[in-house]
């Protein structure tokens, strides 16, 4: 029973770093984007880089950048958990 009670902790753990993963890098990528924003010269620049990103997310979210960067954070979920039976599955195996 422990073996099914560790490999369930394990996959939690996988599906809930994969998920919040991409959240803190795009996060923090448009953070940083947009402080820069307040460097007096630079506003422009960042409208530049930050208005793209945004687009991409909105077309992800239904016209919402905020659901556009859940649907891959749940993307990158999925595909985390399945990395984390097939190790799991491969580990098995090779005992």
């Amino acid at each position: 029973m422990s073996i099914i009670t560790n490999f369930l902790r394990s996959l939690l753990l996988s599906v809930i770093f994969s998920f919040t993963a991409p959240m803190l890098l795009i996060g923090g990528f448009l953070l940083s984007v947009s402080l820069l924003a307040y460097i007096p010269g630079l506003q422009t620049i960042t409208d530049a880089i930050a208005t793209p990103i945004l687009e991409f997310l909105s077309i992800f979210g239904s016209g919402t950048p905020l659901g556009g960067l859940f649907v891959i954070c749940s993307t990158f979920s999925v595909v985390g958990a399945l990395f984390e039976v097939y190790a799991y599955y491969r580990c098995q195996i090779l005992r």
